[in-house]
């Protein structure tokens, strides 16, 4: 059996030199403590550009020390399993063909059953000859192994014999919500409405967790809908934390970091200058309910031109409340609340909002999301009336504690008062948009 030490690079030794760089050479990575394993690589691979996830090396950066005590969620600290190859080979039928059940940017997942405990489970081997997997293999073991939540897929353990590197996750049936959402066979029943609302809700509650209750706060950095995963009963989990950094803390207002996610899902802010917050990660959550709302791919180059890039298409439609309906799936017909989808679209306007810092905290998307999944029984089904627009307020600062303001009225008791805080969330969400017109759009040729 492996343990971390594998993990160091199998560089020969260089004897000693007496000049001046013998400083800077013994050293060439930090270590980073995880219970009760230390895990201590050298040297990062060079990651490299792969199915549709623009990667780069990655820029120095500080150990991560994340407080155990803050990060237990229902449950105790438990350090991963460590697996032999010839254990993960054996459950997994020699990773047949048979046995794969998906395939993503750092390698395949397979299908198998635990010997000891009979649970059945995920393996996902990394690809030996691809230049990405160490680092970000490192990185979920660190991340699962020490945040737990209903809403975080569970990882049950990993292997690191010689040049293999596999992870072992509780399995989740029901596969991708990407799965569900696009591209469905003529036989596969599309989600329902109040579906689609209860999985936006359980990946918001994923990201609560990860900005708020995790400490320091963690950026998960690559949200999109192949990365939540359901289980039988559709209860969403985020999984794939191998981009995963941890964000700013004391007076820092961000992280620097090379662009690292997938394009389509990725802030533009980060995109152009590199500088990560928790609000990137509201951006992309503003991508997936937006896909979740229409049944579109975010980048969908078979589409015409002007609807191939699923924000810029749909960016002139948050502007004007009356074409809401335009935005609704056609593959759910007319069996939605007209009230709802609009509700759902004024949020997703508001995460999708060109300043990071006029985007809501995912605390507040949780209770406005919170508010439609428990009114299933009392959606309104006629369109709501068109209300007159607020006067804009021209401070930025002003006009995110606005919004703090309104979305945090629903936290009331009274349903009424929650209500009418979500009619007003809309109104100075369509507002913001009517006062900012000139919206950049994303070319789809951006080189991250």
């Amino acid at each position: 059996m492996s343990c971390f030490s594998c993990f160091s690079s199998n560089e020969k030794k260089v004897p000693k030199r007496h000049n001046n760089n013998n400083n800077n050479n013994n050293n060439n990575g930090k270590k980073i403590q995880q219970p009760p394993t230390q895990i201590s690589p050298k040297k990062a691979a060079q990651p490299q550009q792969e199915n549709n996830h623009y990667k780069t090396r990655a820029s120095p950066q500080q150990d991560p020390k994340i407080n155990n005590e803050t990060n237990k969620d229902n449950g105790s600290n438990i350090a991963a399993q460590t697996f032999t190859f010839r254990e993960l080979a054996s459950i997994t039928r020699n990773f047949r063909q048979e046995n794969l059940i998906g395939e993503g940017g750092f390698g395949r997942v397979y299908k198998g059953r635990l010997e000891k405990t009979n649970q059945e489970v995920a393996v996902k081997q990394l690809d030996r000859n691809g230049l990405q997997g160490n680092r970000e293999f490192l990185v979920e073991v660190l991340m699962l192994s020490l945040l737990h939540h209903q809403n975080l897929v569970n990882l049950i353990g990993y292997c690191a014999d010689g040049d293999q590197r596999l992870l072992v996750y509780e399995y989740m049936p029901l596969g991708s919500l990407e799965d569900h959402l696009l591209d469905l066979p003529p036989q596969q029943k599309p989600l329902d409405w109040f579906t689609k609302m209860k999985i936006a809700l359980d990946a918001a509650k994923g990201l609560e967790y990860l900005h708020d209750k995790a400490n320091p706060p963690v950026i998960y950095r690559d949200l999109k809908s192949s990365n939540i995963l359901l289980d039988k009963d559709f209860n969403a989990k985020l999984s794939d934390f191998g981009l995963a950094k941890l964000g700013p803390t004391g007076d820092k207002s961000h992280v620097s970091s090379r662009v690292m996610g997938t394009y389509g899902y990725c802030a533009p802010e980060y995109q152009r200058t590199g500088q990560l917050t928790v609000k990137s990660d509201i951006y992309s959550f503003g991508v997936v309910l937006l896909e979740m709302i229409t049944g579109r791919r975010t980048i969908d180059n078979t589409r015409p031109s002007k609807e191939q890039n699923l924000v810029s298409w749909a960016n002139p439609i948050f502007k004007d409340p009356q074409r809401y309906s335009e935005l609704a799936d056609p593959k759910l017909g007319t069996n939605f609340p007209m009230r709802s989808l609009h509700q759902a679209v004024a949020v997703a306007a508001m995460c999708l909002n060109e300043e990071p810092s006029v985007r809501p905290l995912i605390s507040d998307v949780v209770t406005a999301l919170s508010f439609l999944g428990a009114s299933q029984m009392n959606q309104d089904p006629q369109v709501m009336s068109p209300i007159d627009m607020p006067s804009p307020t021209t401070n930025e600062e002003e006009e995110e504690s606005d919004s703090n303001a309104i979305l945090s009225l629903l936290d009331g008791d009274s349903a009424l008062d929650r209500q009418k805080a979500v009619d007003e969330a809309i109104q100075w969400g369509s507002n913001s948009r009517n006062n900012n017109p000139t919206r950049a759009e994303e070319s789809s040729s951006t080189t991250l």
